[in-house]
């Protein structure tokens, strides 16, 4: 199946049309499930575009869960039996508000970083590039829930590592100050045991097991932050609402 051409008329970003191009060869079967699609630098020659354009862009789909890639091999078309429904994009506040708790949070570090392998992929970077880092205790009802540490492009969000967030909340900083509005979101939990190091903070037993949660936020320019989590497994729950297709 032939590509579609690019139109940087249009004022669509560059690498929400390779995505929305990729997504709909996917759909239309050019690759199997479990078939790799064609390496960075070959999108890139397609496409004419730079390759964090294309990073971008595949992030997205690997996020939405129609690709998924594997160290040292590839991105590879992920079965769609596999994909679990996505939620409503929310703050920490607004989740447990549901739960009908209060909602606190302790920023424990705030500084600017080298963004790692994981986070330049996730915000379409390059290894290396200055990210905020802040790591926060968050609590409800005054009782630790998990411990949250988010990413976002230094560059993007200037000053932000001087910004106290724990009281205000990071994404009411992020409206108020940046004017960036998340308008969607990626999860993928995992279960695992609580690190010897965060068990304290959490004040659980270590090897407690706990819930691992990493999350790319996403606004109309693309995404904005990643975030990684641990929870406390019984204080924190997941609610879906399923509906027949």
């Amino acid at each position: 199946m032939r590509h579609r051409a690019l139109d940087p008329s249009t004022g669509v970003p560059l690498h929400m049309q390779v995505e929305e191009d990729l997504h709909r060869r996917i759909q239309a079967g050019e690759w199997r499930p479990g078939e790799r699609i064609p390496a960075e630098e070959q999108l890139c020659a397609t496409y004419q575009v730079s390759r964090i354009t294309v990073r971008q862009a595949v992030g997205r789909l690997v996020h939405s869960g129609l690709l998924v890639r594997e160290r040292g091999r590839g991105t590879f078309i992920r079965d769609a039996a596999l994909t679990a429904g996505a939620r409503h994009v929310t703050s920490f506040t607004a989740e447990l508000a549901q739960l009908g708790l209060v909602a606190g949070g302790k920023v424990l570090e705030s500084a600017v970083v080298d963004a790692d392998e994981a986070t330049a992929l996730a915000l379409g970077l390059d290894t290396g590039t200055p990210v905020v880092r802040i790591r926060r205790l968050r609590t409800g009802d005054g009782k630790p829930i998990g411990l949250q540490t988010s990413f976002l492009p230094a560059a993007r969000f200037a000053g932000l590592e001087l910004t106290d967030v724990g009281e205000r909340g990071l994404y009411a900083v992020l409206r108020s100050d940046f004017g960036t509005v998340p308008t969607e979101a990626v999860e993928t939990f995992t279960v695992g045991m609580v690190k010897t190091r965060d068990a304290a903070l959490l004040e659980v037993a270590p090897r407690t097991c706990g819930f691992f949660v990493e999350r790319v936020t996403y606004d109309q320019t693309g995404a904005f932050e990643r975030a990684t989590s641990v929870m406390r497994g019984d204080r924190y729950r997941i609610r879906l609402a399923l509906r027949r297709p």
